[in-house]
């Protein structure tokens, strides 16, 4: 790697660029005007390049999802920008840029000499922009439409001044448009930060070494990660993982990865997941082959693996994403796709698990995997007005890691999601907080424990409010475990807990409570690490003494015995010498076990196979009808069913009898749907 800057005042300018990012965010942290940007910090800054490609973001501030971010066609999109102008997107499907509809991104191009030099962006996540529900996000929406007010890439500030008729039209189409036009001079007031700091970098480094600067920090980390990549054993990796359901009461939605590293660079292959769901979990990613929302994961990773490395589009390079048009991580319009999010957080444990059969040694177990984003919309009764706040995120632990437990509540990947102090929530909200903590025995077993459980309880003070908890799942399918270790406990989501009529709500993310109601919400626990019988005794007792493991859990699932809150160390041993658990790479939990006993790898194959042969808008149909006819019992021939199904289904349904022609491909010579009558 030839660099045109040396490498003491490569190491300035990063500097400089973080400093700039970092202002910028401290600026819109500071400024914005929702519980969710101001507090939860669902935001995003950049420095950007004239291409578009990310070069610095901030560590401490905002989410950690887009160091790869690459803003080109989205900008390309907009002709005629001047100095003054500000540039703003939100359409997921435009440029693949925004991500769903709340996201608004903006872009303020710097001028010098009357030449783009660079870019100050970011991104906020507004808690409502109209649409079907409160909030405007849930996974139960079946296209875009139904998900609020899209902008496409144009000029919303137009030579310094916001263009008021299409300012207007955006604040219309809310429901609380005093708190989006104060969280949008935020994010405006931040890019004019960043506009700031890049004339001073100019300023000191000339606009050519700046210019430089940019383009070898994209070298530098594209060289640190085909270093990470080129220190893992050469090889194809598979894994798959499961999101709970595509509606709630539905079909798991399967993410299939595989992972081939050659040398000092990988290849992400998303071949086998499912095809695009009529609901809101698709990730719109254009099938752009770098694209940040499927990539997240392996930025955690290289992160991971190298503590020191540049976040920065350079990241990027060294991969290439397969994702086949009208799955689930590559859908047509007008899909919905304002739950991507819950998908995201799976293909990021999808990635750690193709990671994990590569170097299991030095990775850890998966983290909890869900982030359920509590909003309530009620009425403020000094005011009589209508309230849309954002409660908290409940997030989960992290998982077991090889040199320490997972981190507790609000673990590994999906950490900067900040909490809302009580104090702040009851005070902008009419609810009353009956509980947040950690929840005991939820984090998997293992010679280092996953993280615990996050607990929120909570009460209404008014009738008719709603409440959505988006991001739902983890109810089903467990976060996994690492080389012995345990699972992590799932999800509950409960309506008036330890009453007569409690209800358990599983993956619904939208539920109306009238006061009285009690809304109880535990997160994920993360997956162990390790064999849970080699852990320390006297860790585990520490774990029961601060109640964070009942005395049973550490009997069952550590063999240490604990009588009267002191160890049995005799026991102990006996117990452990008597029962020594077996030691799978990974421990799925009894859920999952029990759905592949019934959709094998090649059942599922045998439905890909019969997808592939039929229209697309067929396609959500079809695998419907497929899981209702199969069932949930195993049988010794699982692809025979899958094709006597189908041969079942074609003979009622015309466009699908081609499908029953290539009954060859799996291995079967079946009469052929396509003679009945």
């Amino acid at each position: 790697m030839t660099l045109r800057t040396d490498p003491v005042t490569l190491q300035i300018i990063a500097n400089h660029c973080r400093a700039a990012a970092e202002g910028m965010a401290y600026t819109l942290y500071r400024t914005a005007h929702s519980t969710f940007v101001k507090e939860t910090e669902d935001f995003t800054i950049q420095i950007l390049d004239r291409d578009g490609k990310t070069c610095a973001t901030p560590m401490d501030l905002g989410a950690t999802w887009y160091p790869g971010l690459d803003y080109g066609e989205a900008m390309a999109m907009v002709e005629g920008v001047r100095p003054g102008d500000v540039c703003a997107c939100s359409d997921p499907y435009a440029g693949y840029l925004a991500t769903h509809a709340p996201d608004l991104h903006v872009w303020r191009p710097v001028f010098h000499d009357g030449e783009i030099v660079a870019y100050a962006s970011g991104h906020i996540h507004n808690t409502d922009v109209g649409g079907a529900v409160p909030a405007s996000l849930s996974r139960t929406l079946t296209d875009v439409q139904q998900e609020g007010i899209r902008l496409p890439p144009l000029r919303l500030v137009k030579e310094g001044s916001i263009d008021p008729e299409l300012l207007r039209v955006l604040l219309t189409n809310v429901r609380v448009p005093e708190q989006n036009l104060g969280d949008l001079k935020a994010i405006l007031g931040a890019t004019a930060t960043g506009e700031r700091r890049i004339r001073g970098m100019i300023e000191r480094f000339g606009r050519q070494g700046f210019i430089d600067g940019l383009a070898d920090l994209q070298d530098y980390a594209e060289a640190q990660a085909r270093a990470v990549l080129a220190s893992i054993p050469d090889g194809d990796y598979d894994f798959v993982d499961y999101c709970d359901e595509d509606l709630p009461g539905g079909e798991p939605v399967r993410l299939a990865l595989r992972l081939s590293i050659s040398g000092d660079s990988a290849v992400l292959d998303f071949t086998g997941t499912d095809p695009q769901v009529a609901a809101s979990l698709n990730v719109p990613t254009g099938g752009r082959p770098r694209h940040s929302l499927v990539l997240v994961g392996v930025y955690y990773v290289l992160f991971t693996l190298h503590r020191g490395i540049t976040l920065n589009y350079g990241l990027t390079r060294p991969f290439t994403c397969i994702m086949p048009e009208g799955s689930v991580v590559n859908p047509l319009p007008p899909a919905a796709v304002g739950m991507r999010s819950l998908t995201c957080a799976r293909l990021r444990s999808l990635v750690f698990g193709a990671f994990c059969r590569a170097a299991p040694e030095r990775m850890p177990a998966a983290p909890a995997g869900s982030s359920s984003i509590v909003n309530v919309m009620t009425s403020d009764d000094r005011t009589g007005r209508r309230l849309i706040a954002a409660i908290n995120p409940i997030v989960g632990g992290a998982g077991g890691m090889p040199h320490r437990d997972g981190t507790d509540g609000s673990g590994a990947d999906a950490a900067y999601l900040k909490n809302t102090p009580v104090e702040i929530t009851e005070t902008e909200v009419p609810v009353r907080i009956l509980r947040y903590g950690l929840a005991p025995d939820t984090g998997g077993a293992g010679a280092t424990r996953g993280g615990l459980a996050t607990e929120l309880m909570f009460t209404v003070a008014n009738p008719g409010s709603m409440v959505t908890a988006r991001n739902r799942d983890r109810c089903r399918f467990r976060p996994w475990g690492l080389l012995g270790g345990g699972p992590g406990m799932p999800s509950t989501f409960t309506l008036n807990p330890g009453t007569n009529h409690a209800r358990e709500l599983g993956n619904i993310d939208t539920v109306k409570l009238n006061p009285g109601d009690v809304l109880r919400i535990v997160s994920p626990g993360g997956g162990g690490r390790g064999d849970p019988f080699t852990r320390d005794p006297d860790a585990v007792l520490l774990d029961v003494q601060r109640g964070f493991l009942s005395a049973e859990a550490a009997r069952r699932d550590y063999g240490v015995v604990i009588v009267e809150g002191e160890l049995d160390a005799a026991a102990t041993a006996a117990l452990r010498t008597a029962r020594r658990p077996p030691h799978p790479l990974f421990a799925f939990g009894p859920e999952r076990t029990a759905h592949e006993a019934v959709w094998t790898p090649e059942a599922y194959a045998a439905m890909g196979q019969a997808m592939a042969a039929i229209p697309l808008h067929w396609r959500a149909f079809l695998k419907k009808e497929l899981f209702q006819a199969i069932g949930t019992t195993p049988v010794p021939d699982p692809v025979m069913r899958v094709a006597t199904a189908l041969a079942d289904l074609a003979a009622r349904h015309k466009p699908l009898r081609p499908t029953v022609s290539q009954y060859s491909v799996f291995g079967y010579t079946r009469r052929r749907a396509s003679s009945s009558p």
